[in-house]
């Protein structure tokens, strides 16, 4: 009988490389990691790793075993779920991962919902970037990730992933209004994006998918952003932009759980949205908790958004 939690192994060395990765993400040391898979070789009785320069790869036979063992976690996922949903009381702990907008907006309604309905569940929330926390959800740090995905920049398919479509929020630019880089006249509504080639920017460093976009969309207006800011926090975004600093764009989601910009909130060419999605394990679907976390989410959009005009957030003139 071949060992469920070696088979895992294997397949995080599929998916990440190396032994020293696999070692890192799921705590172990690499002489252990080696050793499990040295296990799983006897037990098979073939040769699952060969030498390829300094580290290993994996035989043709190891990833006949990795193709079943995608398959074998799945249905492992399913029978946890469907065993937990036999209950009549949610409980446990889910841990999830969520970037910042959600959870200035979102999470704390999230989590009053939550703890009235069902008291016996723990939350566990970190502020995690989609990309790292979806190594994390396979690696089982993560329950559950929150993911966003802008216009034309499409998430590669998770292999052991399964995500659902949240909402679409529409992105918005912040002008300065005051300061040394304030706007004498108003933008239009939308906003020419070539009327702003002459104003620093801060945005989101350009090897995340929101820095990329937004650089994309200004060279897209025939010009390259002077940006003299690169952070993801978008909360410093909007007070450089208060501040008469620099422009900057922001998902409508934020604006809903802040006070209202002192600057100038203009909608976007277009109407541009990102797509706010679920992640969870292939298999976890089902869970009680899961379902219960994205019922509550789901509710949250709608009473966050319900009624809410973000472009007329913040301006004046």
């Amino acid at each position: 009988m071949l060992d469920v939690h070696r088979l895992r192994l294997l397949r995080e060395l599929d998916r990440r490389g190396t032994l020293a990765a696999v070692a890192r993400a799921l705590s172990y040391s690499p002489s252990a990691v080696s050793q499990q898979l040295s296990q799983l070789e006897t037990e098979t009785g073939v040769t699952l790793l060969e030498p390829a320069g300094r580290g290993v790869r994996l035989t043709a036979q190891a990833r006949i075993l990795v193709a079943h063992t995608e398959a074998i976690l799945e249905r492992l996922e399913e029978a946890e779920a469907e065993l937990r949903a036999s209950l009549t009381e949610v409980r446990g702990t889910l841990r999830v991962a969520s970037f910042q907008s959600v959870l200035l907006a979102l999470v704390p309604e999230v989590l009053t919902r939550l703890a009235a309905r069902h008291p016996g569940l723990r939350v566990e929330i970190t502020h995690q970037e989609a990309g790292p926390a979806f190594a994390g959800l396979l690696a089982h740090d993560f329950d559950v990730v929150l993911g966003e995905e802008y216009p034309g920049i499409a998430r590669p398919p998770v292999p052991g992933a399964r995500t659902q479509l949240l909402a679409r929020d529409e992105l918005f630019l912040v002008i300065p209004e005051h300061g040394p880089h304030a706007r004498a006249e108003p933008p239009a509504e939308p906003a020419r994006l070539a009327d702003l080639a002459d104003v620093p920017w801060i945005l989101d460093p350009a090897n995340i998918a929101a820095g990329q976009w937004a650089r994309d969309t200004c060279r897209a207006a025939g010009f390259e952003p002077d940006v003299r800011y690169a952070a993801s926090d978008l909360l410093l975004q909007v007070h450089l932009a208060e501040k008469g600093h620099a422009a900057a764009v922001v998902p409508g989601l934020l604006l809903t759980a802040i006070p209202p910009p002192d600057a100038r909130v203009r909608a976007l060419p277009g109407r541009p949205r990102r797509r706010l999605t679920t992640g969870v394990r292939a298999g976890a679907d089902r869970d009680p908790a899961v379902r219960a976390f994205r019922a509550a989410l789901g509710e949250a959009v709608r009473a966050t958004t319900a009624g809410a005009d973000v472009s007329a957030r913040g301006q004046s003139g």
